[in-house]
C-alpha cells in the first residue's frame, strides 16, 4: 500500500496539471474534470495494491478519468450533446496512450482559457494556480491573504462561469492572446514564488513547483519568441533558481549578501543572461525585464565584485514607475537602504498604505533593517517582532530571531 500511495502522488504532482489540462479541453469542463481526475486517484489506491503498480501509471489515470467523466455526462439533462464529444474525447486518449508516444502538454492552453476576459479578474491567478499546478484553495489562501473558506467558494465560482459562459477551450491568438499574456505571467510567476514560500521541509513539493513554472516559461517563450516580457520572467526566474543551492546551509537562512557564490549554477545564470537580452533586444521594457536585470546586476556585483548600488536603485526607480506594487517599493526601499539612503528609504515606506502592508512579511523586515541602520532600535524590535509572526517558513524565522536578539533589547 505505501508504494502504491507513493507511486500515485508522485504521480499526481509530475502528471497533474497535464492529466487536467486535456481532460478539461475535451470535457469543457473544469470542475467535471477534477472530480473525474480525483475519482481516479482513489481508485489508483484502492486497485494498484491489489493488482500491482501499472507501467504507465499516466495512461492508467487518463482512462479511468475519462470513464468517470463519461458516465457523468450519460446522467445529465444534456447527454445527447456531450457524450459524443467525450465518447470522442475517450477514444482519442486510448489511441495517445498505446501509440506509447509523451503525453500531449495543453497547461498553456488552459492557462490562457482561464484568463479569459468573462473572468473575474481578481480570481484568474488563483484559478490557474488550482486548476494547471495543483496548488489547493488552503495554499493559495494564504498567497492571497484571505481565508480557505472564501477562496474556496470564489475559485467554485470561476469553474461555473467557464462551463455556463461556454468559454472556448481554443487557445486565443492575435490581440486576445496578447491581452492574456499578462495574467498568464503573473499565474507562473506566482506559481514559481509559491515553491520557494513553502514551508522548509517539503523540498520535494518545492522543487516540483518551481520546476513546473520554469518549464512553463521556457514554453511560453518557444510559444510566443517576439513577447519580451515572456523573456524577462523566464530569465527573472532562471536567476532565482540558478542561486537556490545557497539560499540555505545546514537548515539555516542565508541572506543574498552572504552567500557563498561557489554553490551558484553558473550555467543557469549565463542561462538567466541570455534570455535578457534576447529581450531586451525585442524592445518591449516591461516589469518582469527590470526585475531580471535588478537580479542580474545582484548577480554580478558578486561574482565579478562590482558596485551596483546605484545601478539597483535606478532600476526599482523604473520598476515602481511602470508597476507600483507595494513588492516593489519595499525592493526600492531595501536598495535606498543599500546604498546609504536609510533615512529616504524609512520616508518612502511610511508613504505606503497601512491597510496594504500590516501583513505583508517583507515590508516588516525591511523596515527593521532600516530602523537598526538608523539607530531606531526599540522602534527596530517592534518590526523584527512583526516580521518574525508573519513568516511562515523556519529558518527565515529563525534568521529574523537572531537579528533581532543582536538589537541587544528586552520588552518591558
Amino acid at each position: 500500500m505505501t508504494d502504491a500511495r507513493a507511486i500515485a502522488e508522485q504521480t499526481a504532482r509530475a502528471s497533474y496539471g497535464r492529466l487536467l489540462a486535456w481532460l478539461s479541453s475535451r470535457s469543457r469542463d473544469v470542475a467535471a474534470a477534477e472530480d473525474a481526475l480525483g475519482d481516479a486517484f482513489r481508485a489508483a489506491l484502492e486497485s494498484w495494491p491489489k493488482t500491482g503498480v501499472p507501467a504507465s501509471p499516466e495512461a492508467w489515470l487518463l482512462t479511468a478519468a475519462r470513464r468517470k467523466l463519461i458516465d457523468g455526462a450519460r446522467r445529465q439533462s444534456t447527454r445527447t450533446l456531450s457524450t459524443p464529444a467525450l465518447t470522442l474525447a475517450a477514444e482519442e486518449a486510448e489511441a495517445t496512450t498505446r501509440a506509447d508516444k509523451p503525453f500531449p502538454d495543453e497547461r498553456l492552453k488552459l492557462l490562457f482559457i482561464c484568463a479569459h476576459p468573462a473572468i473575474d479578474a481578481a480570481i484568474r491567478t488563483p484559478l490557474m494556480l488550482q486548476t494547471v499546478l495543483g496548488l489547493d484553495a488552503a495554499r493559495i489562501a494564504s498567497a492571497f491573504l484571505v481565508s480557505p473558506r472564501a477562496m474556496s467558494a470564489r475559485l467554485v465560482r470561476a469553474k461555473r462561469k467557464i462551463k455556463v459562459a461556454a468559454i472556448p477551450f481554443d487557445a486565443p491568438g492575435g490581440q486576445d492572446l496578447a491581452a492574456r499574456l499578462p495574467a498568464v505571467l503573473e499565474a507562473i510567476y506566482a506559481a514559481f514564488g509559491a515553491g520557494w514560500d513553502h514551508e522548509a521541509g517539503a523540498e520535494a513539493d518545492q522543487h516540483a513547483l518551481t520546476g513546473e513554472a520554469l518549464y512553463l516559461a521556457s514554453l511560453l517563450t518557444q510559444l510566443l519568441p517576439d513577447e519580451a516580457e515572456g523573456w524577462g520572467l523566464f530569465s527573472l526566474m532562471l536567476h532565482a533558481e540558478a542561486r537556490k543551492d545557497a539560499r540555505r546551509e545546514n537548515g539555516a537562512y542565508i541572506p543574498l549578501s552572504d552567500h557563498n557564490t561557489a554553490r551558484w549554477d553558473k550555467k543557469m545564470i549565463a542561462h538567466g543572461e541570455a534570455a535578457l537580452a534576447r529581450a531586451w533586444r525585442l524592445g518591449q521594457s516591461g516589469p518582469y525585464q527590470i526585475e531580471a536585470a535588478i537580479q542580474s546586476a545582484h548577480a554580478a556585483a558578486r561574482m565579478h565584485d562590482r558596485d551596483v548600488t546605484d545601478e539597483i536603485v535606478m532600476l526599482y526607480r523604473q520598476l515602481v514607475e511602470i508597476a507600483p506594487t507595494i513588492g516593489a517599493y519595499v525592493g526600492y526601499a531595501g536598495a535606498l537602504a543599500a546604498a546609504a539612503r536609510a533615512q529616504e528609504a524609512l520616508h518612502l515606506l511610511d508613504t505606503l498604505e497601512t491597510a496594504r502592508v500590516e501583513n505583508y512579511q517583507a515590508y516588516w523586515a525591511v523596515r527593521a533593517h532600516i530602523l537598526e541602520q538608523l539607530d531606531h532600535k526599540q522602534d527596530a524590535l517592534s518590526a523584527y517582532e512583526r516580521a518574525i509572526g508573519l513568516a511562515q517558513d523556519a529558518a527565515a524565522r529563525q534568521f529574523l530571531t537572531q537579528k533581532k536578539t543582536a538589537l541587544g533589547l528586552r520588552r518591558a
